[in-house]
Order: C-alpha cells, then structure tokens, then sequence
C-alpha cells in the first residue's frame, strides 16, 4: 500500500510537468524589423543585458580612463614610499569615482542617445547598442596613439582603414589600452623625479655623515611627505590626470 501510494503520488507530481511540456514558451526570439533591422523577443534582452552586466568591470577597465588614473596613482605611492598608505582600497575609489567625473559628457551622450531612447522604446536594440557604443569610440580614438593603432592593424591583418568608424573594437580596444599604460608610465615618471631627488639627496648626506647603516628611505619619508603636502600634491595630480583627457 505505501508502496502504491508513492507511485501515485509521483504520478500525480508528473502530470503537471507533462501538461506544461506541451505548451511552448517563446523564450528566444527574434523577428525582422520595418527598417531592416531585428527586434528580440524580452528574454532574450534580458539574457544581453545580464551578459552586458557579467562583462561590466572588464568594460570599466579597457574603455574608460580608469586604467592610466589607477596607474599614476600607484607609482605616485610607489614614489612617495608609503607603502600600503593610501590603501589598495582607497586607490580603487578614488580611481572609480574620479574616473566617473572624467567619462560624465561620454556617458551623458550614450544615454540621451541610446539608453533613454530604448527605454522609450523609440529605437531598436541594435539601433540603441550603436548609438551607445559611438561615444565610447570617440573617446577611445581621441586618446589612442596612431602609432598602436597601426601597429594592431597590421597585426590583424589590416592593410589600412578609410575612416575611424572602419575601425573594429578588436583592434581599438588593445591600441586604446596600449596608449593609456603609455601615457601613465610618462606621467608617473616625471611624478617619480623629484621625489627620487630627495632619496639622492638624503643618501649623499647619510654617506657624508658615516651613517651607512642608517635607511635613507627613513629620513627621506618625512621630507616627500611635507613636499607633497606644502604643493598641494593630491589636487595637483587629480587636476592633472582630468585634464590630461581633455582634447
């Protein structure tokens, strides 16, 4: 009997499943637009979206000032011999929310121009992807050496490109990112000379003084410490670093 009563049980479990195995759910569709275009069905733009979301922090690395604004201010920390001070954590905010400032007119464009429309449902996906995607290019183009730019090309087996919009990501994305670890390696190396002038200075004295034994990283600390502080160090670097990206 209880035996009996199992199989009937998972019967009685089994059927709904049957009843809903027969009805099919349109998840992924997509259909052809007026204007040559395609309209996807709603899962699967929540699907894109989600995808978009995954691929997010690689996007806020390669396609937006981040990378040399995370890397100035490394070798400025590096430069000043503070070790952990400001912290890997402090760094990354003031990389992320400086950075927001320096993208604020890109990201304006993209969404007058793309997210808002979407959401209005005026435009297409497609339609919004491109119209969002144009003023990231630009800003990436603005900020990218020719020279990366062709050497990627050949790379890819390009012969050339007629006009900026004939260049793929494939081949922005890398120059783009080549271009900024450049301009941050220049910009951290003049950061790195004057403080690297206190260092000489301060081991020169030690030696003169017999004092070998006697860190120079030790006294010359207090002394790159009150130099950036007496110039007003942290706002001349973030002044800087945003006007760098103006063209």
């Amino acid at each position: 009997m209880r035996r009996l009563g199992l199989l009937s049980l998972l019967a009685l479990g089994c059927f709904p499943a049957l009843a809903m195995a027969d009805v099919a759910i349109p998840l992924l569709t997509v259909e052809p637009a007026a204007n040559g275009g395609s309209n996807y069905s709603v899962s699967l733009q929540i699907l894109m979206l989600m995808t978009l979301l995954s691929i997010l922090p690689a996007a806020l690395i390669t396609m937006t000032s981040f990378t040399r604004v995370l890397v100035v201010l490394a070798i400025l920390r590096q430069a000043l011999g503070t070790a952990q001070t400001p912290s890997n954590q402090i760094l990354l905010g003031l990389a992320l929310f400086l950075s927001l400032f320096i993208m604020s007119p890109v990201l304006e464009d993209a969404y007058q121009n793309g997210l808002k429309p979407y959401m209005e449902e005026t435009i297409g996906f497609d339609e919004a992807l491109e119209k969002a995607k144009k003023p990231f290019r630009e800003f990436m183009l603005n900020q990218t050496r020719e020279a990366d730019l062709v050497m990627f090309a050949e790379l890819g087996g390009y012969d050339g490109f007629i006009d900026d919009n004939d260049i793929p990501m494939k081949v922005l994305l890398p120059s783009f990112l080549t271009s900024e670890l450049k301009t941050a390696f220049q910009i951290g190396f003049l950061i790195f000379i004057p403080f690297l002038v206190i260092d000489l200075v301060v081991a020169s004295v030690l030696m003169s003084m017999g004092m070998m034994m006697l860190s120079p990283m030790l006294i010359s600390l207090p002394f790159k410490i009150m130099l950036f502080v007496l110039i007003d160090g942290w706002s001349l670097i973030v002044g800087t670093l945003a006007a760098s990206f103006v063209t």
